[in-house]
């Protein structure tokens, strides 16, 4: 069920929804949780997608949040809110607001977004693209528990993560550590069993790609080793390498999808690698 309201308010925009549950009989809110996205057109439709999947594990209200400010002065100095609400089957199992901040209005997104809020239950921001300096500080970052950026969308991911590092607050999460959870995982239960000393590794992957500098930076910290990073054609990572007195220890994934896990004085084994879609990662975080 879709309803558009044009030129609205946060009020009428909650009672649409109370209405909407009605209609399609199912009056009692079984959702744990806001899902705020700071998004723009060009970016809603993949970021709303991927929200909708996450949330058949999580059922939770979406709220996109698409600001327009205008391009002319006279656009600027107006402030119109349009919504969008989908219930039920256009909106995975929970229910998605889309939220059109036009002119000023879009400089006070927090005060809509704020009514909007499920009560009593945590709030989860994600900026699926462009991300503010400082997620903490931002008005609408300042609402949520859990704060979720993504350096891959960067022009510069790598320098993004420098300054995500520096502005880090409790809450703070990007995408590209998500991404290596499987990689951490595998590579320590391939450390629980016994094994030499460790004196160096080697992380391979794309160029710019930044779950492939954090990994590294993290088996550097983890082993007390130096670890060297090799760019590879990719897709993503490619290539965990740990040197040992015995031989090398090799989790190396060349096609994005199955990974060879190699150990010395053991068989080579293949290990489900996949790479994770968006719906994945914002699941799990």
């Amino acid at each position: 069920m879709r309803i558009d309201l044009t030129d609205t308010t946060s009020s009428r925009i909650n009672a649409a929804l109370i209405e909407a549950r009605h209609s399609i009989g199912s009056p009692a809110v079984g959702m744990v949780l806001t899902l705020v996205i700071v998004t723009d057109e060009g970016s809603a439709y993949d970021a709303l997608k991927a929200a909708g999947d996450a949330s058949r594990e999580h059922p939770s209200r979406i709220v996109a949040v698409i600001k327009r400010p205008g391009r002319s002065p006279r656009d600027r100095k107006m402030a119109r809110l349009d919504a969008e609400i989908r219930v039920g089957s256009d909106s995975g199992t929970g229910e998605t607001v889309v939220l059109r901040m036009h002119g000023e209005l879009a400089n006070h997104a927090e005060s809509v977004v704020l009514p909007l809020l499920l009560p009593d239950a945590p709030v989860v921001l994600w900026w699926p693209e462009e991300a503010p300096d400082n997620p903490s500080t931002d008005p609408l970052g300042k609402l949520a528990q859990r704060r979720i950026t993504d350096a891959a969308a960067a022009e510069d991911p790598v320098t993004a993560l420098g300054v995500r590092a520096e502005a880090y607050a409790p809450g703070d999460t990007d995408l590209a550590w998500t991404r290596i959870t499987p990689w951490r995982s595998m590579l320590a239960a391939a450390l629980d069993q016994k094994h030499s000393k460790i004196s160096s590794a080697v992380v391979e992957g794309e160029a710019y790609n930044p779950s492939s500098e954090l990994l590294a930076l993290w088996l550097a910290d983890r082993l007390k080793v130096p670890v060297e990073r090799k760019v590879s054609e990719g897709p993503g990572l490619t290539a965990v390498r740990m040197t040992t007195a015995d031989g090398e220890i090799c989790l190396d994934r060349a096609d994005g999808a199955l990974a060879e896990l190699a150990m010395p004085g053991q068989p080579d084994r293949h290990v489900a690698l996949k790479r994770r879609d968006t719906a994945d990662l914002i699941a799990e975080e």
